[in-house]
């Protein structure tokens, strides 16, 4: 089975507070219900009603799908606004903490004999199954034991326990807990964008190349230079062309890409011919949450970057090797 774990910084399973581990380890010790197994459920708990199971089935398809709209959904009133915050990447890894996929998937619900929920995420490259047991009800707290497994294996040797928190918010169930974590986004959402910087500021020099290479393709097609990104976008209408050449995707074409701002200046007062030059730019939109390096692509091609605080880059940055 391939490695599917995101990249969490392991101190984070260490946030969790002594009450909820002790409420964990009492009520998986008490729970005679286990993933696949044939005891009573719980009042309120059939996977049609609004029950703990149902909204843990909801939050976990909304997680193998990566839909942030339905995700949210099961967020506290606290968490929804940290997640709003969040970079795409960080909400993203998030999500994948829930299924141990890097890939969206496609969902499908079953049940098993005994009527517990079972989820299954499916990808190009791999399938999960996840078993939701019978949840342990305290006052407005749900915990929920839940096998997750690679689909195809027969033996086990991939099964990964944990147990899942809900808390009862405004009549609905919300996440409370994943495993040993505690999910308090407000205290975690910082640590969380700086987990992910990396990949944001790896992104920004992906999206500095493509910008890079539409730009050129755009010169070889009209013989001139674009005058803004938004030349680059996909046509709102009808067939790509010197308005809208459809070499980029939408957010490129904004200037925006996962968290770092795109900035396009052509050098000199022609954008005609070959001679005809330009400069980019990827700054982060939250210095020090999407990314602190600012990068820098000069007219000759080369690529600079620095920590200049959220300011943009130039040419007597250290190169980008």
């Amino acid at each position: 089975m391939k490695s599917r774990k995101s990249k969490i910084p392991g101190h984070f399973f260490f946030l969790s507070c002594a009450v909820l581990l002790a409420a964990v380890n009492a009520l998986s010790q008490e729970s005679s219900s286990k993933p696949g197994g044939s005891s009573a459920i719980a009042p309120g708990e059939t996977t049609n009603s609004g029950g703990p199971s149902a909204a843990l089935k909801a939050v976990l398809s909304a997680a193998c799908s990566q839909n942030q709209t339905e995700f949210v959904r099961f967020l506290t009133a606290r968490n929804r606004e940290a997640f709003s915050r969040m970079t795409p990447p960080a909400r993203v890894a998030l999500m994948k903490r829930f299924v141990l996929l890097n890939e969206p998937g496609k969902p499908t619900a079953s049940a098993n004999p005994a009527g517990r929920p079972i989820l299954r995420c499916q990808t190009p490259d791999v399938t999960t199954e996840m078993q939701i047991g019978g949840a342990e009800l305290r006052d407005n707290i749900a915990f929920l034991p839940m096998e997750l497994r690679d689909a195809t294996d027969a033996s086990g040797a991939s099964v990964h326990q944990i147990t899942m928190g809900l808390v009862r918010e405004d009549g609905e169930w919300k996440l409370l807990s994943l495993g040993l974590l505690l999910l308090d986004l407000p205290a975690l959402e910082v640590e969380w964008d700086a987990a992910e910087m990396e990949s944001t500021e790896k992104g920004a020099i992906e999206a500095l190349k493509k910008v890079s290479a539409a730009i050129e393709a755009y010169r070889n097609k009209y013989l001139r230079l674009p005058e803004s990104l938004a030349n680059l976008g996909p046509p709102l209408h009808g067939a790509a062309n010197g308005e809208a050449a459809g070499l980029v995707d939408s957010d490129l074409a904004n200037g925006i890409k996962n968290g770092y701002a795109i900035r396009y200046v052509i050098v000199g007062a022609s954008a005609v011919g070959a001679p005809a030059k330009y400069e980019l730019a990827a700054t982060p939109l939250q210095y020090g949450r999407t990314g602190r390096r600012s990068f820098f692509r000069d007219s000759n091609g080369a690529l600079h970057a620095a920590d200049r605080r959220g300011a943009v880059g130039s040419e007597v940055d250290p190169k980008v090797e």
